[in-house]
C-alpha cells in the first residue's frame, strides 16, 4: 500500500447451478489464488454460492440453508488470508429473501450487503424470489452472531488512509439514481459491484462504457465482478465479464466466457488528490459518512509495498494509439490556431512577427500562425519570419529556418545580431571571451527586442515560441524568449510539440515542407548561443537540464496527479526501466525540483497563451504558486530515497 497502490482483484470462478458445495470450493480456491498474487480486495458475482441462475429454487429451504453452511466455511477459510472479500448469495432475513454481498475479512463475517433495485423486466424476474434491500444497516443474527445489514456500509483499513470501500449488486448501478452516487458523496472511492449480467450482441459495450463513466463521474475506482461459466444456459450466456476502472481509465478486464481472475493496482492516493482539487466535488452536496447514515466497518490487511503490475506511460502527454494520437494532433492545431485567431479579431491586427530560429518551437508556432491566418483569410506575407543569426547559429539551423518562412510563403526578415550584441557587451564591459549567463542571455534579449520593434513597425503582434516544458524548468531567458505579445505554444510541453511537428510534416502533402520539417526534427534541442564545435551545434539544452521526456513525465506526475517526490521516482523507475538508470532518473528530479520551485517567478508574468491539455503553468490559470516558496520538504523526500 506504499504511495497508495493497493492491487484488487475481480473473480468469475466456475460453478454448478445449485451445487453450494463445489460452488464454495471453487471460491476458495480463487481466494487463495488472488491473495496469493497480492490482492487485497476480491470481489466475486452476484449469488456465486448458489449461482444466479436457480430460478425457483432459491425458494427452497435445503438450497438457503446450504448457502448459509457455505459462507461458514468459506468465512473460516479466509482466517489468514490478507484481503477484504465480496461474495454474493441469497440470505432470508424475517420473511423476506435477499440478494446480498457478503463480506468477509481475515476469519471474520463483517456485513451484508443487500440488492437495493430488483429488475423484473426482460430476461430478469427477480422480483419472484427477492425482496428490496435497506438502506440503513440493521443487525440480523447469522449463526448467532449480530451481523450489520444494509446498502449504507463503508469499509476502511488503518493500512492504507483514505481507502474507503462500498458495495453495490448488478442492477443498482444501471439504474437513474443508483447507490454508488451516495456512496461516492458518503466518502467510498472504491465501489464493488458483485454483478449476474448476462451476454447478447453489444452489451459487452455498453458496460464497459457504464462502468468508465461511472468510475469518471465518481472520482473512484469501480470492480465489476460478473457471473460466468457454469451458469445454466437454459435461457442465458453469462460470458464473466470483469472489470476494474479507475476515474474513467479500463485498467483492466476479461470477458473469455471462462473462469478467470482479472487484477489492478488502485491509486488511491490519486483519487483523493483528484477531488481534493474539484471544489465542486464537495460543493456538489457530499456528505460525512456518519451525517448520511452511513456505518463505517473497519477491516485488516497487512501494511506492505504493493508489487505494481500497473504500467505508466514513458509520454503521459502523447497518445500511444496512433489514431487518437492524430486526432489529439489536430485538436492542439485547432486550440492553438483558434486561440490566436481570437486575439487578432480582438487587436484588429493585420501581421505577425516570429523568431524563426529553425528549431521545434519556433517551427511549430509558425505553422500555428499560418494556420490561424488562413482561417482570417490574411496573406501569409503578413507573417514576418525572422531569423537573427548570432555567435551560435549553425547552417544547418540558418538553413531550415529560411527554407521553413519561404516554403509557407511568409515574408523572410534576416536581421544579423552579432554587432548590436558586441557594442551591448562593450556598453556593459562584458568579456565576449567569458561565455557566461550574460553572454548567453544579452543575446536572446537583443532578439526580442528586435522582434518587439519589427512588430511595432508593422502593426503586428510578436508571438511567443516557448513551450510548456521549458517553462517548467524555467528554460527560458527573463525578458527574452520568456516574453512576447500571445505565446501559442505555452501549454504544449516539449516531448508533443515534436508530434505535432511530425503530423503536420506526414499530412501537409508539400514534399519540401515535409523535408525541411523532418530535419528539424531530427536537429538537437539547443538555444545556439554558445559558439559551434566544427560548424555543429555545441550547446545541447538535453545534456544540460536532463531529458525532456523525463521532465514531461515528472512534471505530469507532480502536477496534474500531485505525486509525491518518491512515488514519482518509483514510478518513473518502473516505466523508463531500460531507458535510464536509477542513479540518472534521480539527478534529473532533483534537477527538475530544484528548477521548478527557483523558476516560478518567470511564470508568474507570462504572457497570454490557450491552455491545450490538462496540466497547465498559467498564473491566471492552472498553477496559482508564490514565487518564493520553500522546496525544502520535496528535496529532502527526494534525499531519504
Amino acid at each position: 500500500m506504499q504511495h497508495g497502490f493497493i492491487k484488487v482483484a475481480s473473480v468469475s470462478p466456475k460453478i454448478k447451478v445449485a451445487d453450494t458445495d463445489y460452488n464454495k470450493e471453487e471460491i476458495c480456491k480463487c481466494i487463495e489464488e488472488a491473495e496469493g498474487n497480492g490482492a487485497k480486495i476480491i470481489v466475486f458475482p452476484e449469488l456465486c454460492i448458489t449461482g444466479y441462475t436457480c430460478g425457483d429454487l432459491f425458494l427452497q429451504e435445503t438450497l438457503l440453508e446450504s448457502a448459509k453452511s457455505a459462507l461458514e466455511e468459506i468465512v473460516d477459510f479466509t482466517d489468514g488470508y490478507d484481503a477484504l472479500v465480496f461474495v454474493g448469495m441469497p440470505l432470508e432475513v424475517g420473511n423476506n429473501l435477499y440478494n446480498v454481498a457478503a463480506v468477509i475479512n481475515c476469519g471474520e463475517l463483517l456485513a451484508f450487503i443487500p440488492k437495493t433495485h430488483i429488475p423484473n423486466y426482460a430476461e430478469f424476474y427477480e422480483g419472484r424470489h427477492f425482496a428490496k434491500g435497506n438502506e440503513t444497516a440493521i443487525p440480523v443474527t447469522f449463526l448467532e452472531n449480530e451481523i450489520p445489514f444494509g446498502s449504507h456500509i463503508l469499509f476502511e483499513t488503518d493500512a492504507l488512509e483514505g481507502l474507503k470501500i462500498a458495495a453495490e449488486i448488478c442492477e443498482d448501478m444501471w439504474v437513474p439514481n443508483p447507490p454508488n452516487i451516495k456512496h461516492a458523496l458518503a466518502g467510498a472511492n472504491v465501489i464493488v459491484n458483485l454483478s449476474a449480467s448476462n451476454e447478447n450482441v453489444g452489451k459487452d459495450e455498453y458496460r464497459e462504457m457504464l462502468i468508465k463513466s461511472t468510475s469518471a463521474r465518481l472520482v473512484a475506482a469501480y470492480i465489476f465482478s460478473s457471473a460466468g461459466e457454469g451458469e445454466s444456459t437454459q435461457d442465458l450466456v453469462f460470458s464473466g465479464h470483469n472489470m476494474i476502472a479507475e476515474n474513467g481509465t479500463m485498467l483492466a478486464q476479461e470477458n473469455s466466457f471462462l473462469a478467470n481472475i482479472v487484477y489492478a493496482d488502485l491509486d488511491i492516493h490519486r483519487l483523493k488528490m483528484e477531488r481534493r482539487r474539484m471544489n465542486s466535488y464537495e460543493n456538489s452536496g457530499a456528505l460525512e459518512a456518519e451525517n448520511a447514515g452511513y456505518l463505517t466497518i473497519p477491516f485488516s490487511i497487512v501494511r506492505e509495498k504493493t508489487n505494481l503490475t500497473r504500467s505508466f506511460l514513458q509520454n503521459p502527454f502523447v497518445p500511444v494509439n496512433k489514431e487518437k494520437r492524430e486526432k489529439r494532433c489536430e485538436q492542439i492545431f485547432a486550440i492553438q490556431s483558434f486561440g490566436l485567431v481570437k486575439r487578432y479579431e480582438h487587436t484588429n491586427c493585420k501581421s505577425a512577427v516570429l523568431g524563426i530560429s529553425g528549431g521545434l518551437d519556433s517551427t511549430l508556432a509558425l505553422l500555428v500562425t499560418v494556420r490561424a491566418f488562413d482561417i482570417l483569410g490574411i496573406d501569409r506575407k503578413n507573417i514576418y519570419s525572422v531569423t537573427m543569426p548570432c555567435f551560435g547559429t549553425t547552417d544547418r539551423t540558418y538553413d531550415n529556418a529560411c527554407k521553413l518562412a519561404e516554403t509557407l510563403g511568409t515574408t523572410l526578415m534576416e536581421v544579423d545580431i552579432k554587432e548590436a550584441v558586441s557594442i551591448h557587451f562593450k556598453d556593459i564591459h562584458q568579456d565576449p571571451d567569458n561565455h557566461d549567463v550574460t553572454y548567453e542571455n544579452g543575446q536572446a534579449r537583443e532578439r526580442t527586442q528586435v522582434l518587439m520593434d519589427i512588430a511595432n513597425k508593422t502593426g503586428g503582434l510578436v508571438i511567443g515560441t516557448g513551450d510548456m516544458s521549458e517553462l517548467a524548468l524555467g528554460w527560458a531567458t527573463y525578458n527574452g524568449d520568456h516574453m512576447s505579445m500571445y505565446g501559442v505554444n505555452a501549454g504544449v510541453p516539449k516531448t508533443l510539440v515534436r508530434h505535432l511537428v511530425r503530423y503536420y510534416a506526414d499530412s501537409c502533402g508539400n514534399e519540401t515542407l515535409m523535408k525541411v520539417l523532418y530535419d528539424v526534427l531530427d536537429t538537437p534541442v539547443s538555444p545556439e548561443l554558445l559558439p559551434p564545435e566544427d560548424g555543429k551545434i555545441s550547446q545541447k539544452t538535453e545534456d544540460l537540464v536532463g531529458p525532456y521526456e523525463l521532465h514531461d513525465f515528472f512534471l505530469y506526475y507532480m502536477l496534474r496527479l500531485g505525486y509525491s517526490p518518491s512515488k514519482v521516482y518509483r514510478i518513473a523507475v518502473t516505466a523508463f526501466e531500460s531507458v535510464y538508470t536509477e542513479e540518472i532518473i534521480l539527478k534529473w528530479l532533483k534537477t527538475f525540483y530544484h528548477r521548478f520551485f527557483t523558476q516560478q517567478f518567470k511564470r508568474s508574468c507570462l504572457p497570454d497563451g490557450p491552455k491545450v491539455g490538462s496540466v497547465a503553468v498559467s498564473p491566471r490559470g492552472d498553477l496559482r504558486m508564490p514565487s518564493d516558496a520553500s522546496a525544502a520538504i520535496w528535496k529532502r523526500e527526494l534525499e531519504e530515497l
